[in-house]
């Protein structure tokens, strides 16, 4: 029996549903990157440079579309309710653990918390992963600590796994985060 092939990301992605628009980052929203990203919270749970001014907008927005032109594994979509002003982001890449599962990221800025933008990006977006590219899992990796994503996760059809902790370097310091699974209705005919 041959195995399922490896899940290829399309060029460009747009989804909507759930009251939200996700689309690809363009170059008229290097100032809504810096208002989103330039915040405490922001720096204290992602892999994102602080302080995040205009030149590490610049560049973010950079290596995220010379990724997606050279094909790499990971797609970065900005969060907006009008299609418009962004009011964070969500990535979906492929997991570095089986070639079948993808991994999703978010980070909302700080005036567009408390308002469920990360649950419904989320919720839309794992449903178009195991939907349109049939991926054997989608997954969340969570801090020990960050509760406001562990809340999304539960909000969003996630439940915690007993997979092993995967440690990820994050910055100047070592972070070991909790695997997270999609709980969607199709995924247990997937193929494994």
């Amino acid at each position: 029996m041959s195995s399922p092939p490896e899940i290829v990301l399309p060029p460009s992605i747009r989804l909507s549903g759930e009251g939200i628009l996700l689309r690809e980052w363009t170059e008229a929203d290097l100032p809504a990157l810096v208002e989103l990203y330039d915040d405490p919270e922001i720096d204290r749970w992602t892999p994102v440079p602080s302080p995040f001014d205009s030149e590490a907008a610049r560049a973010y927005l950079t290596k995220a579309h010379a990724d997606r032109r050279q094909g790499r594994r990971t797609a970065q979509l900005a969060i907006t309710t009008d299609g418009v002003q962004p009011r964070g982001e969500i990535l979906l890449f492929l997991s570095e653990l089986n070639a079948r599962d993808v991994e999703l990221a978010y980070g909302i800025g700080p005036q567009h918390r408390r308002q469920s933008l990360a649950a419904r990006s989320v919720t839309l977006l794992a449903d178009y992963a195991c939907r349109q590219l049939a991926a054997r899992r989608v997954l969340l990796r969570i801090e020990a600590g960050n509760t406001p994503s562990a809340a999304v996760a539960r909000a969003s059809g996630f439940r915690l796994t007993d997979d092993q902790p995967v440690t990820r370097q994050a910055k100047d310091r070592q972070v070991t985060l909790s695997t997270w699974s999609y709980q969607h209705a199709q995924a247990d005919s997937l193929p494994a």
